[in-house]
This record gives structure tokens, C-alpha cells and sequence, in this order.
């Protein structure tokens, strides 16, 4: 079974400065996001995570969504 995120950017968007909302939390959306059909605007989204946690989490945010899309591909 394939599940697909609607409105990614968005969603993201609204994640993202939500104090109740983890970096893990973030990280699932992103590759929900990286996976879906739908166009986001990467720079947004990823200079909305930097502003509110710093590059490093972006990078920790993007290799924890590559892992899960990782471990998706590996479970087919």
C-alpha cells in the first residue's frame, strides 16, 4: 500500500513553526514531501527549518527522510 501526503508544502509549512512539532516529526513529513508528485519549494521549506532550528538540523532532518524513504524501498 502507497500513502501520499496532500498539500506538502503547506503542511510543512504550518509543521515547522509548531512548538508541539519534533525535527522527527518534521523529518517524516519531508520525505512524505520528497516522495510525493506534488512541486514544493524546497528553499521555502528548508530556510522555514533553519530559522527556526539551525543547518545542522536541517541536515539531520533531510538524512533521517532519506532514511525512512531508504527503508520503504528496502521493505517492497
Amino acid at each position: 500500500m502507497r500513502v501520499e501526503l496532500m498539500c506538502c508544502e503547506s503542511t510543512l509549512l504550518r509543521e515547522i513553526p509548531d512548538k508541539r512539532i519534533t525535527r522527527d516529526s518534521v523529518a517524516l513529513t519531508y520525505a512524505f514531501a520528497i516522495r510525493s508528485r506534488e512541486k514544493v519549494d524546497w528553499a521555502k521549506v528548508n530556510r522555514a527549518i533553519t530559522d527556526r532550528w539551525s543547518v545542522s538540523a536541517l541536515l539531520y532532518i533531510k538524512r533521517k527522510a532519506w532514511k525512512r524513504i531508504d527503508e520503504t524501498v528496502d521493505d517492497r
